[in-house]
C-alpha cells in the first residue's frame, strides 16, 4: 500500500507516519507539507508545497496512492467563522478534490474530532465547519472515513502544535485518564492503526468515534 499523509509534523500526523514506516504492509509514504517533517526513512518521500489551496502542480504524485491520512487541523480560537472555514473546509477540499481527480478509488481518512456536528446547524462554530467538511468528503469519496477522537495520548514522542501546552500539563495523568475514561480516550498509535485498518480492509462504520477507533485498532 502507498499512503499520503498531510500534517505529518503534528501529533496525529506524526503518529500516522511512524506507524506507516514500521508497518510491512505499507510500501511507501508520501508526505505533503509546507516544511520538512524531520524524519528520514527509505520508504518516505517528502514534497514541500507552499500553496495548500492549489495542488494542481503536484497532482501527478497522487495517482498511484491507495490512501490518504489527512491529519491537518487548526484551532478555532480567536478566528471568525469565515477564517476557520477557509483554513479548514476550503483547504481540506482543495487537497481532496485534487486527489479525487487523480485517483477516485483512494481511501480518504479525515481526522476531525469528538463533537463534530454532522447536521451543520448546531451552535458551536468549529463543529459546524468540521461537519460540513466531513459531509463533503463522504460525498466525494466512496471510501471515506471520518475519525472523531476525543483525548489522544501521544505514545511515541509526538507533539501537538495546536495544544502543546495542554499535553504537557496532562502528560503525567494521561494513562490514568485512559484507564478511568476508556470511551473518551485513545492514543496516537490506535488512531494510526485504525486508519491503516480501514484503508486495507474497509469498515462498515464511516464515522469513527473514540470507541470505534479503539475497536478497529485492536483488530489491525
Amino acid at each position: 500500500m502507498k499512503t499520503i499523509i498531510f500534517g505529518a509534523s503534528g501529533m496525529v500526523g506524526m503518529g500516522a507516519l511512524l506507524e506507516c514506516l514500521d508497518d510491512v504492509r505499507v510500501d511507501s509514504v508520501l508526505v505533503i507539507g509546507r516544511s520538512p517533517c524531520g524524519v528520514k526513512h527509505s520508504k518516505l518521500t517528502e514534497v514541500i508545497h507552499k500553496d495548500f489551496y492549489n495542488f494542481t502542480s503536484i497532482q501527478n504524485h497522487f495517482i498511484d496512492c491507495n490512501a490518504c491520512f489527512f491529519c491537518l487541523g487548526t484551532s478555532a480560537a480567536g478566528k471568525t467563522e469565515g477564517e476557520y472555514h477557509h483554513q479548514t473546509y476550503d483547504l481540506t477540499m482543495a487537497a481532496a478534490q485534487s486527489m479525487h481527480a487523480a485517483n477516485p478509488n483512494m481511501t480518504f481518512c479525515y481526522v476531525s474530532g469528538e463533537g463534530t456536528d454532522s447536521t451543520e446547524k448546531g451552535r458551536i462554530m468549529w463543529a459546524r465547519v468540521k461537519g460540513k467538511t466531513e459531509n463533503a468528503l463522504l460525498r466525494l469519496f466512496n471510501k471515506a472515513y471520518m475519525f472523531r477522537p476525543g483525548f489522544i495520548q501521544p505514545m511515541r514522542g509526538e507533539k501537538s502544535k495546536t495544544y502543546g501546552w495542554l499535553y504537557v500539563v496532562l502528560r503525567p495523568v494521561a494513562p490514568l485518564f485512559r484507564l478511568l475514561f476508556p470511551k473518551m480516550s485513545t492514543t496516537t498509535i490506535n488512531v494510526a492503526r485504525a486508519m491503516l485498518r480501514v484503508s486495507l480492509h474497509g469498515d462498515p462504520q464511516k464515522l469513527l468515534n473514540t470507541v470505534e477507533i479503539n475497536r478497529v485498532a485492536a483488530i489491525s
